[in-house]
Order: C-alpha cells, then sequence, then structure tokens
C-alpha cells in the first residue's frame, strides 16, 4: 500500500499531465464509495507513437494519393484503452522526391531507368470500432516506413524467472500475428510477379502491404475522462511478480554504428501491468537502463551487435525500483534479419539471399571469361551482365570482345564476393518508439542508492 502523500502526488501527476501512454486490456476499478472515486482525463499527449501498417498494397501514382491502414498496437492512457488494435487510419502520400542525378546515372547503367523515388506520408484521420472519426495530426518518424517483424530470444538455457517471461511471449506473439492478419499478404505467385516485375528497366513502384510507419502525435488527442478508485491507485508501485512481462517503446534510438558502451537507454511501458487484477505499473512508467555490449559491423561481413538492460522502473511520483529485466522480443525491419540470444543481445545476420545472388554473379563470370571455342558470343554478353547490365550488355553483344568479357566478369564476379563475404557487415539498428517485450524479475532495492529518485546519473 501506498501513503495517501504517494496517492495525491500520483493524481496530481495524471490529472494535470493528462496521463500516459500505453498498451493493454483494461482491467475495471473496484468503484467502493469509503475508498473514493478519482477523475483522470483520459488525454492522449502529443509525442506518443501511434503504430500505423498499410493494409494493402499501394502502387504509387501521385501526391495526393489515398492511403488507408491499421493501428497495430493499441494505446492506453493510465489503465484505461482508447485506440484499440485494428482503428482504421487514414491519410495520403505527401511528397515524392526526386532522384538524385548520382543515383539516377548509376541505376541506369545497370538498366534500371525507373529509380525508387523517396516518399512521405501522413495520416490525418482515425475512425474508431464504434465508427467515430477523430482527426489526426501526427508525423511520421523518419527511418520508419518498413515492413517489420517481432523478433523473439532464443528460448535455450533460460532460468526460472525468464521461462516465465517467455511464456507469455507467446502471448505476445499472438497478439502481433493477429494484429497482422488484419494486412493483406500477398500470395507466394504475387510475390514472385512482383520480383520478376521489379527487374524490367522500368517498373512500377509500390508500398507493400504491411509497412508499418511510427506517427507521433503532433497535438494530443482527447478522450474525455474515467474514474479510478483509490484501491486501484493503492496497488500502484508494489514489486512486479517474478516473470512479468512488460510491454514497452524505446525512446533512445539504437545503432550498434554509433552507440557508445554504457549509453542511457530510456523506455516507456506502453501498457498497463497488472498482477491478478490489480494494477501494478501504469502505461507511461519509464524504465532507465544501459548498453551493456556493443559492436559496430565490420569487414568480413562481420555484422554489428548490440545488448541492452533496464535497471530501474521510475513511477509516475519520482520513487524509482532497481529490478532485473532481459530483452525478450523487439520489433525489428524484416530485411534486416535480426536475432536475439538467450540473454537478450540483438545482432544482425545476413541473408541466405547473399549465397543465391553470389552464386549467379560468379556463374556469369564463368561463362563470360570462357574461351571462344567453349561459349561462343555468350562470353562477351555474360560478362557484360555481370558488370554494369546496360552498357556491358551493349558492349559485349556489340563488339564480342572476349578480352572484355573476361575483364567485365572479373569485375562483377568479385564485386557480388565482395559485398555479400568480404565488405562490411550490417548494422543493428533499433529506432525511437521501436515496440519491446521485456522481461522483469526481482526488485533488489527502492529506491537506488545514492540516485535521486526520477534523476538521470
Amino acid at each position: 500500500m501506498v501513503s495517501h502523500r504517494v496517492l495525491s502526488m500520483f493524481l496530481f501527476a495524471w490529472v494535470f499531465a493528462g496521463g500516459l501512454r500505453g498498451q493493454s486490456a483494461v482491467e475495471p476499478a473496484s468503484s467502493q464509495p469509503s475508498l473514493g472515486v478519482h477523475t483522470i482525463a483520459m488525454i492522449v499527449p502529443d509525442g506518443t507513437p501511434l503504430q500505423i501498417a498499410l493494409v494493402k498494397e499501394v502502387r504509387v501514382r501521385k501526391v495526393g494519393q489515398p492511403i488507408s491502414g491499421r493501428v497495430m498496437q493499441p494505446v492506453y492512457v493510465f489503465d484505461h484503452l482508447v485506440i484499440p488494435v485494428g482503428t482504421a487510419a487514414t491519410g495520403r502520400i505527401s511528397a515524392i522526391s526526386r532522384v538524385p542525378g548520382r543515383a539516377r546515372t548509376l541505376d541506369a547503367l545497370n538498366a534500371n531507368f525507373t529509380p525508387s523515388h523517396t516518399l512521405a506520408v501522413v495520416f490525418d484521420e482515425l475512425i474508431l470500432p464504434d465508427g467515430r472519426h477523430i482527426p489526426l495530426h501526427a508525423n511520421v518518424v523518419p527511418g520508419s516506413g518498413q515492413v517489420v517483424r517481432l523478433v523473439t530470444a532464443d528460448q535455450h538455457k533460460k532460468n526460472v524467472v525468464k521461462d516465465a517471461a517467455a511464456q507469455k511471449m507467446d502471448q505476445a506473439r499472438a497478439q502481433w500475428n493477429n494484429a497482422m492478419k488484419q494486412v493483406e499478404s500477398p500470395g507466394r505467385m504475387h510475390l514472385v510477379t512482383r520480383y520478376a516485375v521489379a527487374q524490367l528497366p522500368a517498373h512500377p513502384q509500390y508500398i507493400d502491404a504491411g509497412t508499418l510507419y511510427s506517427a507521433e502525435l503532433s497535438q494530443p488527442l482527447d478522450f474525455g475522462s474515467e474514474s479510478v478508485s483509490s484501491k486501484t491507485l493503492s496497488t500502484v508501485g508494489t514489486q512486479p511478480p517474478p516473470g512479468s512481462l512488460v510491454h514497452a517503446v524505446l525512446l533512445t534510438p539504437l545503432n550498434s554504428a554509433a552507440t557508445l558502451k554504457s549509453a542511457d537507454v530510456d523506455a516507456e511501458l506502453s501498457q498497463p501491468l497488472f498482477n491478478q487484477g490489480s494494477l501494478i505499473l501504469p502505461a507511461g512508467t519509464r524504465l532507465r537502463g544501459s548498453v551493456l555490449q556493443v559492436r559496430a559491423a565490420r569487414r568480413l561481413h562481420r555484422n554489428g551487435q548490440l545488448r541492452i538492460a533496464f535497471r530501474e522502473i521510475i513511477l509516475p511520483d519520482g520513487a524509482v525500483q532497481t529490478v532485473d529485466t532481459s530483452l525478450q522480443g523487439i520489433q525489428s525491419g524484416a530485411a534486416d534479419n535480426a536475432q536475439l540470444d538467450a540473454e537478450g543481445g540483438a545482432k544482425a545476420t545476413a541473408s541466405k539471399m547473399r549465397y543465391i545472388s553470389t552464386g549467379t554473379s560468379v556463374g556469369l563470370a564463368l561463362i563470360g571469361s570462357g574461351g571462344k571455342n567453349d561459349v561462343g558470343d555468350a562470353g562477351p554478353t555474360a560478362g557484360g551482365a555481370t558488370g554494369f547490365k546496360l552498357i556491358g550488355l551493349i558492349v559485349g553483344i556489340a563488339f564480342r570482345s572476349h578480352t572484355y568479357g573476361i575483364l567485365m566478369s572479373a569485375y562483377g564476379g568479385s564485386r557480388s564476393i565482395y559485398n555479400n563475404f568480404l565488405g562490411r557487415g550490417r548494422d543493428i539498428v533499433f529506432p525511437k518508439n521501436t515496440a519491446m517485450e521485456i522481461g522483469v524479475g526481482n526488485r533488489t532495492s527502492l529506491p537506488m542508492p545514492g540516485v535521486e529518485p526520477g534523476k538521470q546519473r
């Protein structure tokens, strides 16, 4: 139980600050008259991120073209759900940037006359399940706008606390999969057709179904007010049971190429935590931690690695709890091939497609470097295609030079090997507002010794 002074501080923080955000099922508060009922403003503050995924593929045609999506993560204020998963969002393509001349030239040399443009989108309205239309003023965060997946930790060799949290990850995965069912998943033939079309010298540009945007509110959303009993508030700040799993969003962007070891990392609960119906941590509770290990991508295609841990929970009244946590799941771009190990360390992994693409290039290189008696006129053509597609094909066909074929084959094959095996690997990147699943263990002290509550060290 917390004192009346702490309850007053909670009420002050939530009523006048407009509450904070979170993600979870709502637990009804007790309304015993003797305990009192308090009113909390249901205001989603500006800066709150909405995760909106396109529900179907969009062929890019012009500025102003309408787009539609669905909210993929629910939004809470304190312990009340205000924007459920599946809420419709409408928007438009707001800008199509010009392709720089150098990039256009290089693409043309590779027989691509329709390079991809950088797109900007905006979302301007939410349509709640009950039919209400809510004007939306939000800014899409730079760097968002990719197909993502939920990466979960390796389940091998976990201790008892992590096992309990890992079991709850099954529910988190199910929630994510259910949310993604609202997206029109393309069939295999459609994917094959899209890939074939993308290889043509001139082809349309698409935004894939499931592309996820993080749109931060530039103006708050007002959902009225709700009643919260003193009994509900009395359990806030009690010890989270071992094996609890909390949902959070990352406030500190992380990049293995630039983030330093021991750097501070902040996150915020996007879902209230309950224990047997009692509210333990409201949405918006802060988490504070640090980078334990970081390694930038290096040559020989060694990819970046990153390990973080949150050690403090900062309650709305400023009280600090010290906890043991482990990263159980995190959203990552599908193209990044990120993995989490058993201790929650993240690393980028290479796509298996690099073996196919390199094998194709080396195969063409062998054809291009073969003698005239072995491959005839195919040698110069294949050799040219292995280098720059457009110039290579034209010169190879026009001059039938086997010396040229050998040179271009060597260039193309070695470039593919370098890019896929010898060059710099891929860094691990988690932008701001990345959704995370965090396992919480035992509290070791309260408050943190030598630290003023709510202050950075």
